[in-house]
């Protein structure tokens, strides 16, 4: 006998309580499957402990940065009250709270492993025992990514951690090694440098963050050497190993770092290897690929969907929400098309100082063959960047159509320019041109007056 739904969710983090949330507001009835925690990865393991733990730090680099409150501060963070108040944001790795919102809105939560089984059916298995459920309209796939760990000779042996291990601790390490200069790298690495950890970074390729504007990965370098992170660059790993509970990392040109802790964070993977994507005739082990509306191609009937981080279009939560809302829609009987992944992806790196970015890089521009005019100003030559303290330094860049008199990207680097970026969002997505942004007058005295001064300095 098969439990039928509208519609069937399999994974149960943001990309996947989106769907559920409007499908079920919309009217449906919808099962989520999920075999860990409703809630995934970001809220247990990933955005909300990562930057709860970066949180003690950035409030006391803010506060030495302003004379009068420099003066207040003495010591150093309790990482004892770090780390629990990381186990309040996360409900101490209980999903109760969430659990209560699925029945809040009607929705089923059936626990266990989902895999397709066919057409409109998924099989869920827990315990040994295997629950048939079939959707009258759809099956939505929302089941993420894992962290990848590359193929280095021991690195499996040396029980490295991922961001799970990092981010569930309960003690600051002496030494921590991190492999890995993206998001995942450096936010943890500078994390754990401000809660006691001695931290040496390793990043195979030039620079930090290799997938923004230069500048940001210089900038992030620039700080991390100026409190204490070693940053080694162009710098591959060729073996790990473990004795005496010392983990050391050989480099590929013989150089040898020891710590107590080795963090991979050099990225992820899509969480299909045992989704039963065969049964539907899909190829497995990779992304799920969609069209714009989020259903998987090569499907007939349009009734499959994949959301969030495992169709590989834009692997960042809100991107995976913003997924989850528009198959809603779309299962709902709306015509929809996702443009933001591919015209407006914003992105902040929480780390001091930050990186926020929206859109297109230079470089992603020009490879595109836009007429790119680019400009850049300092973040930290506005007044509204005086008034917050001494030393706030950043650059702050557009990157224009100059065809169209459009903005088609932005990066902000500086401490808490995260709050910048939305303005950017804005403007790129209702493509507004620049002698329309003209008119959009920054509040004096604001950091977001450096929206004027780009625009001064692009010849308005």
């Amino acid at each position: 006998m098969s439990e039928i739904y509208d519609v069937v969710v399999i994974g149960g983090g943001p990309a996947g309580e989106n769907v559920v949330g409007r499908c079920a507001e919309g009217g449906l009835s919808v099962a989520l499957v999920e075999r860990e925690l409703v809630g995934g990865e970001c809220s247990y393991w990933g955005c909300v402990p990562s930057k709860t733990l970066l949180r003690p730090g950035d409030v006391l680099a803010a506060a030495r940065r302003v004379p009068g409150a420099a003066e207040a501060v003495h010591g150093h963070i309790d990482a004892a009250a770090a780390f629990a108040q990381r186990d309040y944001m996360t409900s101490s790795w209980s999903d109760e709270g969430q659990v209560r919102w699925l029945e809040e809105v009607g929705a089923t939560l059936v626990r266990g492993h989902g895999r397709l089984a066919g057409e409109r059916r998924v099989d869920v298995t827990r315990n040994g025992t295997t629950t048939r459920l079939e959707a009258r309209r759809a099956v939505v796939l929302a089941t993420g990514t894992g962290p990848l760990l590359p193929p280095i000779p021991g690195l499996e042996d040396v029980m490295a951690w991922t961001n799970r291990d990092a981010t569930e601790a309960t003690a600051v390490p002496t030494r921590l090694l991190v492999l890995g200069g993206g998001a995942v790298g450096v936010e943890l690495a500078q994390a754990y440098r401000r809660l006691g950890s001695e931290v040496t970074l390793v990043e195979g390729g030039p620079r930090l963050l290799g997938r923004e504007e230069p500048f940001a990965g210089e900038e992030v370098r620039e700080a991390f050497e100026a409190e204490g992170i070693a940053v080694l660059l162009e710098a591959r790993a060729a073996a790990a190993s473990r004795m005496n509970g010392t983990v050391t990392l050989t480099l590929e040109d013989g150089r040898e770092l020891g710590g107590d802790e080795l963090l991979v964070g050099v990225g992820r993977r899509p969480s299909t290897n045992d989704l039963g994507l065969e049964n539907v005739r899909l190829q497995t082990g990779g992304i799920v690929e969609v069209d714009d509306s989020l259903r998987v191609t090569g499907v007939e009937g349009g009734w499959l969907y994949a959301v969030g981080d495992v169709n590989g279009r834009a692997p960042l939560t809100h991107m995976g929400k913003y997924h989850g809302r528009l198959a809603a829609d779309a299962i709902l009987g709306k015509e929809v098309r996702a443009i933001a992944d591919d015209r407006a992806l914003p992105r902040v790196t929480f780390t001091d100082p930050q990186i926020a970015a929206v859109g297109l890089t230079e470089a992603q521009a020009r490879e595109r063959g836009i007429d790119v005019g680019a400009v850049e100003y300092g973040t930290g030559d506005v007044a509204g960047a005086y008034t917050r303290g001494n030393g706030i330094k950043g650059t702050s860049k557009l990157v224009v159509d100059a065809s169209r008199d459009v903005v088609v990207g932005a990066t902000f680097t500086g401490p808490d320019v995260q709050e910048l970026l939305h303005s950017a969002t804005i403007a790129i997505v209702g493509e507004v041109t620049l002698a329309t942004l003209w008119h959009a007058v920054p509040s004096f005295p604001t950091v977001s007056e450096v929206w004027l001064r780009l625009l001064e300095a692009y010849g308005l």
